[in-house]
């Protein structure tokens, strides 16, 4: 390869991202939002309303919002009806059909099929939800949404706020719309979902407009990491936004900074409340956080937070040493931090384990607001265990005439052990696995010093 050509293909490396460093920070694809609306075909729905029949009037607004919809991106819409089928009496409680499944470009078959029907039935409302499960094909980034359009209120004895609860928490859909026509049935229908009343056609249109915005439309939020201050100083953490009724991760994002040192802005659903866990150590929770559609939102958690480090008292380097974590008094282990890292933690008081052997127990550190504290231990020394033959033994620490179990030693090692120790007096018990006697036993005492090393001949 000449000169010239070598030089061109490293520019054209750099420039494309080459080496194997792929592309960060890209933008996610947006969910598919799938729109089921259930349409209200009972008799009642046959009855006027202003100008004709509230039947004929939900259908031929509702035809105007479809077609403000064809041009929509990542949008689907599908079409159940309920009492339509059978007349009423007797009343058919079963009286509910998926009239136009999901499909893309598929408005011009609902507002076919709003031209046949014919109100005649009963108000199955309950059990049309629940129905509504198995109209939303299996699917791993769509938002389900269901619109009902009623004039009347449940007829078959069913539970249309169990249902809603149940299908919400199950994960199926997101909060339902009502929109109900004629007069006012909030208090019934709050439950269900979002209400909104529609008493004129004038106000069905509006409903209408602000139901499809919301089901479309992201709202922004910033979340304010708060230190001990209550400035928005803490960053560089990941939090996760849990819908709190089906308990599923909607959110994962690591906090960050704009350009001009603010939070960074989110888009968020509107349609969920949420859950949400910085995940600090510990994590710090924060439940029931509803957003307005539309309306920015600034959300503040109180995270404050320093650092933990860990040195010797000399110039000595560890390396994979682990030292546990604890809230002081608690017996769960939070973190298990390597000796030579630098850690960040809430606030507070810790208790500390640093696993060398011997264990060093250090309680009550002080974790303070963006200060970094120092756990001191001794430098450790080295004891370097050396035997001519396999067996069994083990590494004890005398004080004060008492022996305390430290460390076993490798029975299928023959050669030598290196032990990292705190310095102390030791003593080494040992049996050749070939000797069958007791007595047979060897022994050995040493003591190791700071940055030294001993040897142990067995």
């Amino acid at each position: 390869m000449k000169k010239s050509e070598f030089i061109l293909l490293f520019l054209l490396i750099i420039l494309t991202g080459g080496f194997g460093q792929g592309q960060v920070g890209e933008e996610k694809p947006k969910p598919l939002t799938r729109i089921l609306f259930v349409f209200d075909a009972s008799q009642s729905m046959y009855g006027r309303w202003q100008s004709d029949t509230k039947f004929n009037i939900a259908s031929r607004l509702f035809v105007n919002i479809l077609d403000s919809l064809k041009n929509v991106k990542n949008l689907e819409v599908a079409l159940r009806v309920y009492g339509h089928q059978k007349q009423f009496p007797p009343q058919d409680c079963n009286d509910t059909k998926l009239e136009v499944p999901f499909a893309p470009d598929n408005i011009g078959r609902i507002k076919h099929v709003l031209k046949t029907i014919v109100p005649k039935g009963t108000t199955p409302i309950a059990y049309s939800l629940e129905q509504s499960a198995n109209d939303f094909p299996p699917c791993d980034h769509c938002r389900n949404i269901i619109i009902l359009i009623t004039d009347g209120l449940e007829e078959c004895n069913g539970d249309p706020c169990l249902v809603s609860h149940d299908l919400q928490k199950k994960g199926i859909i997101l909060k339902p719309f009502i929109i109900g026509i004629g007069r006012d049935f909030a208090e019934s229908f709050d439950c269900v979902g979002s209400y909104f009343d529609a008493t004129s056609e004038k106000e069905f249109t509006n409903a209408l407009n602000i139901v499809i915005s919301r089901a479309l439309n992201p709202t922004t939020a910033q979340v304010n990491l708060l230190d001990q201050y209550g400035k928005a100083t803490e960053t560089n953490v990941n939090m996760t936004f849990y819908d709190n009724v089906s308990g599923k991760v909607e959110y994962n994002f690591i906090h960050s900074f704009n350009s001009k040192g603010f939070p960074d802005t989110l888009e968020i659903d509107p349609m969920l409340t949420y859950d949400i866990v910085v995940n600090t150590i510990p994590p710090v929770r924060k439940d029931s956080v509803k957003l307005t559609p539309g309306k920015h939102k600034i959300i503040g958690i109180e995270t404050p937070q320093g650092y933990l480090a860990f040195k010797t008292n000399g110039n000595s380097t560890i390396k994979y040493l682990p030292v546990l974590i604890r809230r002081k008094g608690d017996r769960e282990t939070l973190n298990v931090q390597q000796f030579d890292q630098v850690e960040k933690y809430l606030t507070g008081s810790y208790d500390v384990e640093v696993l060398c052997l011997p264990r060093i127990q250090v309680n009550n550190v002080v974790i303070a607001q963006s200060h970094t504290t120092t756990v001191e231990i001794p430098v450790p020394g080295m004891a370097v265990i050396q035997r001519t033959t396999n067996g069994y033994g083990s590494v004890y620490i005398e004080d004060k005439g008492q022996m305390t179990w430290l460390y076993n030693l490798k029975d299928n090692l023959q050669q030598q052990e290196n032990l990292f120790l705190q310095p102390g007096k030791y003593r080494v018990v040992f049996r050749s696995k070939f000797s069958n006697r007791s007595e047979f036993t060897t022994e050995k005492s040493f003591v190791v010093e700071a940055g030294q090393t001993v040897n142990v001949k067995l």
